[in-house]
C-alpha cells in the first residue's frame, strides 16, 4: 500500500512536470523572429542543459533515496559505517565546477557577441528609431522621416534597427521579446539596442521593468513590413494624419499619465524633440550631435 502510493505521487508529479514544461512551448522567447533572438534562444537551451547535467541526477537520487530509506522499509537499513569517501567528493566537486567553467565561457563570449549597442553585421543600411518612455505608452520617433508614433512601431524586415532609448520620467525597460534583448530607458540618458526581424508580423512589445500604475497595460505592437517599400507606404499614411506635435507644450501634454493610450500617428514633430527630451533633465548624460539622429 505504502509502494502504491509513493508510484501514485511520482506518476502525478512527473505528468504536472510535462504539462508545465509544454505550456512553455509557445513562448515568445523559444519562438524567435530576429537573429538576435535567435541566438539567444539558444544560449538559453544551452545554458538550461548543461545545469540539467546535475539537476536531474541530484532530483532522482534524492526521491530514490527518500524512498529506499524512509521509516517504514525495514527491508533497508541504512547504517554506514564510513564518513568520508574521497571518490565521491572528487566526483561532486569536479562536475560542478567543470560545468561552472564552461556556463562562464559561453557567458563571457555570448556576453561580448550580444552587446545590445554593438552594431548587426549586414549589407543592408540600417535605420535609427528613437524611443521614448513615458507614463504609461511609449512615443516612438522617425528622425529621417520627422514622424512620431504612440503604442506603434514600424520597420522593414531584413533591416538592422538601431533603437536609441530614454525615459521622461522614471526608469522603465523596452522589450520585444521574440526579436530579443531588453534594455533600460532611463531619464537623462541614452541607451542603445540593435535588434533585426527576419520574419514578417506584428510582435508584441512591452514595458519590463515596474513603474507604477499602468505598468501592466504599458503595450506595443512592433510590425516588421515585407520590404522597404511597404515601410515608406506606411511612412507616407502617418505623414497624411491630422495630429502633430508642434512644440514643446504639446509635448508635455502628451506626456501626461495615460493608462492604455489608443495608437496615435503624428504627421510632424519639432527638430531635436528627441535631444530636447533627454536634456530636459539636470546632469543628462547626452551627446547632442549623437542623438539626433
Amino acid at each position: 500500500m505504502e509502494a502504491s502510493r509513493y508510484k501514485r505521487i511520482l506518476s502525478r508529479g512527473s505528468l504536472a512536470s510535462v504539462i508545465l514544461m509544454l505550456s512553455g512551448c509557445n513562448s515568445a522567447l523559444l519562438d524567435p523572429k530576429g537573429i538576435i533572438g535567435i541566438q539567444e534562444k539558444e544560449l538559453i537551451i544551452t545554458a538550461l542543459l548543461l545545469m540539467l547535467i546535475v539537476v536531474i541526477p541530484v532530483i532522482l537520487m534524492t526521491i530514490y533515496f527518500a524512498y529506499r530509506y524512509r521509516a517504514s522499509n525495514t527491508d533497508v537499513e541504512y547504517a554506514p559505517e564510513w564518513s568520508h569517501s574521497t571518490k565521491i567528493e572528487v566526483v561532486v566537486w569536479t562536475i560542478p565546477i567543470i560545468i561552472i567553467a564552461i556556463l562562464a565561457t559561453i557567458t563571457w563570449r555570448s556576453t561580448h557577441e550580444l552587446e545590445p549597442s554593438k552594431a548587426i553585421v549586414s549589407d543592408v543600411k540600417p535605420m535609427t528609431i528613437e524611443v521614448v518612455s513615458l507614463d504609461w505608452k511609449w512615443l516612438f520617433i522617425y528622425p529621417e522621416h520627422n514622424i512620431a508614433t504612440v503604442n506603434y512601431v514600424a520597420f522593414p524586415k531584413d533591416v538592422p534597427v538601431t533603437f536609441k532609448i530614454t525615459s521622461d520620467n522614471i526608469m522603465n525597460a523596452f522589450f520585444i521579446p521574440r526579436l530579443g534583448s531588453q534594455i533600460y530607458a532611463m531619464p537623462g540618458m541614452v541607451t542603445k539596442l540593435n535588434l533585426i526581424a527576419n520574419h514578417e508580423g506584428d510582435y508584441k512589445g512591452i514595458a519590463s521593468n515596474y513603474s507604477g500604475e499602468g505598468f501592466s497595460q504599458m503595450k506595443f505592437t512592433a510590425s516588421a513590413m515585407p520590404d522597404r517599400a511597404a515601410f515608406l507606404n506606411w511612412v507616407q499614411k502617418v505623414k497624411a494624419s491630422p495630429d502633430r506635435i508642434e512644440d514643446w507644450e504639446q509635448y508635455s501634454s502628451l506626456a501626461e499619465p495615460s493608462v492604455a493610450a489608443p495608437v496615435t500617428l503624428f504627421s510632424s514633430i519639432p527638430p531635436f524633440l528627441f535631444s530636447n527630451i533627454v536634456t530636459q533633465h539636470p546632469g543628462s548624460m547626452n551627446c547632442l550631435s549623437d542623438n539626433q539622429g
